[in-house]
């Protein structure tokens, strides 16, 4: 690999613990991907051998439905791992959704067999892995959270206060269709947070004015 995309593995969160040598063996097993914006990495239902983790750019993961519309699910950001782990003692990855990119993107794949022979079965980035499993683990909660037990109000609070900086980088429409609730919703929620002192809105940017209740707006549901 060439310096640069060295240093970009060495830079991720996952890999900061190994040394030099490591990150070699790392970049042997590995190469780095472009992606254009809309194109789809890995469909669903569908098995593989690669471990894949974002280094620049956006993803998201979505399912189609039978009526053939789509389903979102959430945003892959960079420095996260995209592929799903189910089970550890499989030598292949199930993906359980559509990925995609919305913007250009760099992906880091590596060789899963020879990652779990070099690396998990001596011992070395174990706890990292886990926490990385984990994260994925908590987007499906809060998936969950979402869909099933939360109203438009809750919702939106648990974006803004969980991720302010995706919030105010996409456009109103998708979060609307991010969230599953109307544009007109979005607007009188956001309305309402204002008019209680919770955020503030300056040219369209939301801004956190009181954390503690917005909080207690979701997890108090």
């Amino acid at each position: 690999m060439h310096i640069d995309s060295l240093n970009a593995v060495k830079e991720m969160r996952i890999f900061s613990s190994l040394d030099d040598k490591q990150v070699e063996l790392l970049c042997e097993i590995s190469s780095i991907d472009d992606y254009a914006k809309d194109c789809v990495l890995c469909y669903e239902k569908t098995e593989s051998i690669k471990l894949l983790f974002l280094l620049d750019g956006l993803a998201k993961s979505y399912k189609i439905d039978k009526h053939n519309n789509e389903i979102f699910l959430f945003y892959i950001e960079q420095n996260s791992m995209v592929s799903e782990v189910s089970n550890i003692n499989e030598d292949y990855l199930f993906n359980f959704s559509n990925i995609s990119f919305t913007e250009d993107s760099k992906v880091l794949s590596i060789d899963y067999i020879l990652f779990k022979k070099y690396f998990l079965n001596q011992n070395v980035l174990i706890t990292e892995f886990m926490s990385e499993i984990i994260s994925r683990s908590n987007k499906l909660e809060s998936l969950v959270n979402r869909e099933f037990i939360f109203d438009s109000v809750a919702k939106v609070a648990m974006m803004i206060d969980s991720d302010l900086r995706m919030f105010n980088k996409l456009k109103r429409h998708d979060i609307s269709l991010m969230l599953h609730i109307q544009p007109s919703t979005l607007s009188r929620v956001l309305n309402r947070l204002k008019k209680d002192a919770i955020i503030d809105i300056i040219q369209g940017k939301i801004s956190i004015v009181d954390k503690y209740n917005l909080e207690i707006i979701y997890k108090e549901r």
